[in-house]
């Protein structure tokens, strides 16, 4: 039997210094992010405040149009449950007898018509006052929040609406859990996740202390809340180890890299970058319409390989407000950026926001210190823009490579615009090699383009297109064979 796709309520907060449109376009990516997750966004409620850090986010009034949506009571319970003690008890008396005496069956049958009625009426006349239809009262089963909140607002605004919120890390740490695929990037999405839960953890029993000892119980004097945050700390600490197991292979494998010529596709999520590193090498790489559908690096020569060889590589893409915890334990995926000889930015030009969306990859690129790798913009999905679109943004963007990943043309384009940036680092020279010379050969067509060649009685004159580096290499083994 299929579960129920549960409906949401998205929460917007304008901020002072925040434009209208901002707060816009912000709900609508909020909009994919929940869509991504599962669940289907049936209304928004936004607010202006000054402040952001209140207890609930939200005023009273909104608040109860955010209870509306979810059937809650738009109040916030108390925290903590103030019980008489035995004296005030005592003070305040037993109830009389005939008191309870006092009210007939009848009676009190008729008090719940009224207050169920009273609640009905009231119920309506507010759905009237905040716009709200009959079929839109209640139908939310989960509101998402389009700004972190602290342990203290989630609480309060679970009380107000009864039902589960959201923050917006909250949803893109989820979403990272689902999408996962190799081993690194479960390790670097639980500690993640781990990291964002341990503050947010509340005490169940009333706070009261755990009972029991042993290997891995509480301490003397330790609440089931600490027992519980320690050991969330030991397993990150776990992880962490065990990640940065997972971090040395990779840098031994890029360590055999190095000498070859790698691409990064760097962009915002969605960007088309998946399907850009499936066009360019051939492989099978996942492409889906999602954010975050790539959460793991992928590596592939590009195809029909290249003299030299060169590597592309898909890489993570970004979003606005992306976690800085999501950050750190994605850095060895953005290691690839960091090594890359040539970075690709790839932004959806059909998108009217790719520029503020640019403007985020390089600030999380900066992060992992990746500034000073040479790059090379590239507009992607062209064939959804109009000719005079087309010609505005070659203006804006005279070096830009403007592409469709449907055109072939347009991919020999870019192969050749990559190739031409490394070429224009090498230098042209000859190379004699011995027939004696073993193994050489092949290094020599496997690292250079080989731009003509002739044979004699001795061995091979080569006439090849190469960086210093490699020429280096080839000489001294020539030389000691």
């Amino acid at each position: 039997m299929e579960e129920k796709v549960k409906n949401a309520v998205l929460v917007g907060i304008q901020l002072p210094k925040v434009s209208t449109e901002e707060v816009e376009g912000s709900l609508q990516e909020l909009t994919r992010l929940v869509t991504t997750l599962g669940y289907n966004v049936v209304g928004q409620v936004t607010q202006r405040r000054n402040s952001d850090r209140a207890a609930s986010v939200l005023g009273e009034g909104k608040l109860k149009e955010l209870a509306l949506w979810t059937g809650g009571t738009g109040k916030i319970a108390a925290m903590v449950e103030h019980k008489l003690t035995k004296a005030a008890m005592k003070w305040k008396g037993p109830k009389a007898d005939d008191e309870d005496d006092d009210s007939s069956g009848e009676e009190f049958e008729s008090d719940n018509e009224t207050t169920e009625t009273e609640f009905q009426d009231s119920n309506s006349t507010a759905s009237n006052n905040f716009g709200l239809s009959n079929e839109q009262v209640g139908s939310a089963q989960i509101i998402i929040v389009d700004t972190d909140l602290s342990p203290s607002q989630l609480r309060n605004l679970e009380s107000a609406s009864g039902v589960t919120v959201l923050d917006r890390t909250g949803v893109i740490i989820e979403i990272f859990s689902r999408h996962a695929r190799t081993k690194a990037a479960r390790l670097q999405v639980e500690i993640a996740r781990l990291t964002y839960v341990a503050p947010r953890l509340r005490e169940t029993g009333g706070g009261e202390d755990r009972q029991g000892g042993g290997v891995g119980g509480k301490g003397a004097g330790e609440s089931s809340l600490e027992l519980d945050k320690r050991k969330i700390r030991d397993r990150i600490k776990e992880l962490k180890t065990e990640l940065a197991s997972i971090g040395n292979e990779h840098e031994v494998r890029r360590a055999r890299r190095e000498q070859e010529l790698s691409v990064a596709l760097v962009g915002y999520t969605n960007a088309g970058k998946s399907s850009l590193m499936r066009a360019m090498t051939g492989s099978e790489v996942l492409v889906a319409d999602k954010l975050f559908a790539t959460l793991d690096t992928t590596i592939r020569p590009i195809y029909p390989e290249t003299r030299p060889k060169v590597l592309l590589s898909d890489t993570v893409g970004f979003i606005k407000k992306l976690p800085h915890d999501l950050v750190a334990s994605f850095k060895s995926t953005l290691d690839e950026a960091l090594h890359a000889s040539l970075l690709l930015f790839v932004v959806d030009s059909s998108d009217p926001s790719f520029r503020s969306q640019l403007e985020v990859t390089r600030s999380v690129l900066s992060e992992v210190g990746a500034t000073e790798t040479p790059s090379l913009l590239v507009l992607n999905k062209k064939d959804r823009l109009s000719d005079d679109q087309i010609s505005e943004l070659i203006k804006e963007y005279p070096e830009a490579v403007m592409i469709s990943t449907r055109s072939k043309d347009d991919l020999k384009m870019l192969r050749d615009k990559i190739m031409s940036y490394f070429e224009s680092h090498m230098i042209d020279e000859e190379i004699f090699v011995p027939y004696t010379a073993q193994g050489v050969v092949g290094e020599i067509r496997a690292k250079m383009r080989v731009l003509s060649e002739s044979y004699n009685e001795h061995g091979v004159l080569y006439k090849v297109r190469s960086s210093e580096e490699n020429l280096a290499q080839i000489k001294k083994k020539i030389l000691n064979p």
